[in-house]
């Protein structure tokens, strides 16, 4: 949730520089001094709480101006490196930008709050939140700063996404464009802290202590290089408070502790419900290998959509990681090579001209719906509607010998599930070895550790593999992904991580490196205790086979003839979920070490009981 250029500058800045977010993107543009008036302000919020932002208003300007306005929880001290990086070709066509600190954070007074709730509809006209704030802002704009248009656009990528999308709730007329770029929409069902009730350790751990150990950002100060050792000594997760934090107060770790189940705290948290109020037009941004809010903005977009009369709800997305669409070329990521330019094309092609028009009545837009990088082919594809409403769902269905086909098994007698031993003592790393902080300075695998090359976990006995063989024609996905599971334990609970995997041939002649190399193209995991119901789990029956349902999201991808597609399932993904000690405990967070266990999982393959991975896919 903390991967926007002004965030890292704003890192930097503080003393805490996470240069290793910028992985494989040439440095920023150069901020010229001369080519904006430059002023600070404090607002006062309807509260009294004084809000600070930087302004920058382009010198020489003929004409009143729109604002492009964001707000943020990292510090508005490299507002102007964002400029020159980020929004290069929106400054070309001449705005007002205004940078806000979010309450509680660096130079805003306040109380800062993780993902402040919306105010009830009925509450007094002094409750707050971040829609009032975002229309008290507003207001105090277009009152104070000369020669503007008086419109107002909202963007940014993470939690500043997020209050961008917040800002969409507050209907103010002023505000006619809003691009959430990666914003979370739901902190337990699939963004940064959870994904389906499985809690992100590292990310979750690291991520509180980063905004709420200090005003400022700050880094967690690890005794281990690998995290994954670290992690795996600390033991159950209630170690953290007692061993780790001590007397320290970590607002949203307690929370964590406090909440393991999808109740009360953490639907008021998600967007969903709220997004029935939007009218503005909204351009959702997200990135097929972003690591931390993916559910999120096609989330927003589905939910958007259903309300949108006037058909100005866009998609965009594109082979970036977690705002890697915000600065650089765009062409490559990790190891992966997508064939053109993709982040400058969707700065200059897409992102301009949406506020051009909205703001300024420049152009004429001609936003397709849906604007999608199909990986594999790469090539930008667009749409009447995501998913397409022509795709059609195919069946990849679990096969003896680890095949993987689209035909139904057959019965196989006792041979009808694979199996494998599942031990949190000895967790599968979700990325190679050594794992370094999330934040490392020097360089973190975590921005692109979804592009890692899945034979690292091909020899462990609690990794099952299925594979095709070389597919004869291309497959084209373009749609839902979703794991239907029947599997079974020895135990009474278990996580089952699912991936979907293009396999590269052997031999590769564009790249040769890439020889071989298993491609995650979908993935997630799924916390067994919670398959009838997110609000109220249940321990699992132990040796009965259980029918799971995996939402492993969307994707657009083109599986090229002669590769293969692979699926695997394993049951740990350490540190980025934590340990399931495959024992029922009702809270995790107070299990004790003795709770942990090892346990034996099925997976099951038979033609009544038929594991498989459905895919939308379209016509090439």
């Amino acid at each position: 949730m903390r991967t926007t250029l002004l965030a890292l500058r704003h890192c930097a800045l503080a003393g805490v520089c996470f240069a290793a977010a910028l992985n494989a993107q040439p440095s920023a543009g150069k901020y010229d001094p001369s080519a904006y008036e430059h002023s600070s302000a404090d607002i006062a919020m309807r509260d009294g709480v004084k809000l600070h932002v930087e302004i920058f208003y382009p010198r020489g300007a003929t004409e009143p101006l729109p604002f492009l306005f964001e707000r943020t929880p990292y510090g508005v001290g490299g507002s102007a490196e964002e400029i020159a990086a980020s929004y290069k070709d929106l400054a070309e066509d001449g705005y007002i930008f205004v940078f806000e600190d979010i309450r509680g954070r660096y130079k805003s007074e306040g109380t800062f709050v993780m993902q402040r709730p919306p105010k009830p509809v009925d509450a007094p006209g002094q409750a707050i939140d971040e829609t009032t704030d975002t229309n008290d802002s507003i207001d105090w704009m277009l009152a104070h700063i000369p020669n503007n248009n008086g419109r107002v656009g909202m963007l940014g990528v993470s939690y500043d996404g997020w209050t961008a999308a917040m800002g969409m709730l507050g209907g103010h007329k002023a505000l006619r464009a809003v691009s959430p770029q990666a914003s979370p929409a739901d902190m337990f069902l699939g963004d940064d802290f959870h994904h389906n009730g499985a809690f992100r350790l590292s990310y979750g751990f690291e991520y509180a202590w980063l905004t709420e150990a200090t005003r400022e950002n700050s880094d967690f100060d690890f005794d281990r290089y690998d995290t994954f050792e670290w992690y795996l000594n600390v033991g159950p997760l209630s170690n953290i408070q007692a061993k780790v934090l001590k007397d320290k107060k970590l607002p949203t770790w307690t929370d964590f502790a406090t909440h393991p189940n999808y109740d009360d705290f953490w639907q008021r948290q998600a967007m969903r419900p709220y997004l029935t109020r939007v009218t503005v037009p909204t351009l959702n941004v997200a990135g097929w290998w972003d690591q931390e809010d993916f559910y999120g903005p096609v989330t927003i977009y589905r939910e958007l959509e259903k309300h949108d009369q006037a058909n100005r709800n866009f998609l965009v997305v594109g082979p970036w990681r977690h705002g890697g669409w915000s600065a650089g070329p765009g062409e490559k990521l990790g190891a992966i090579d997508f064939g053109s330019a993709t982040g400058e094309y969707y700065r200059a092609k897409i992102e301009a001209p949406f506020f051009a028009y909205y703001l300024k009545d420049k152009g004429s837009l001609t936003q397709p719906e849906a604007t999608v990088f199909e990986s594999g082919s790469n090539t930008w594809r667009t749409f009447d509607s995501w998913p397409p409403k022509n795709a059609t769902t195919k069946s990849l269905y679990f096969q003896p010998n680890g095949g993987l086909a689209f035909t139904p098994p057959k019965a196989t007698g006792d041979s009808s599930f694979d199996s494998y031993v599942s031990d949190p003592a000895h967790p599968v790393p979700y990325r190679k070895r050594p794992i370094e902080p999330t934040y490392f300075p020097k360089g973190s695998g975590w921005y692109t550790w979804l592009l890692e090359d899945q034979r690292f976990v091909q020899g462990r006995p609690d990794v099952l593999s299925w594979e095709t063989e070389p597919l004869t024609e291309d497959v084209v996905l373009a749609g839902e992904v979703t794991a239907k599971l029947f599997a079974s334990t020895t135990g009474s609970d278990a996580d089952w991580v699912v991936k979907l995997i293009d396999v590269y041939p052997e031999k590769y002649d564009p790249d040769p490196k890439l020889g071989g190399w298993e491609l995650m193209v979908s993935n997630d995991v799924f916390r067994g205790r919670f398959y009838k119901s997110f609000e109220k789990p249940v321990a699992l029956v132990p040796n009965a086979v259980t029918a799971f349902t995996i939402d492993l999201h969307t994707q657009s991808y083109r599986f090229q003839k002669g590769h293969r597609i692979m699926v695997q399932v394993q049951s740990t993904w350490f540190p980025i979920i934590d340990r399931n000690p495959q024992t029922w405990v009702p809270n995790i967070f107070t299990a004790k070490a003795t709770n942990y266990k090892a346990q034996t999982h099925r997976i099951w393959r038979t033609p009544t009981q038929a594991s498989r991975v459905e895919i939308q896919t379209v016509s090439q």
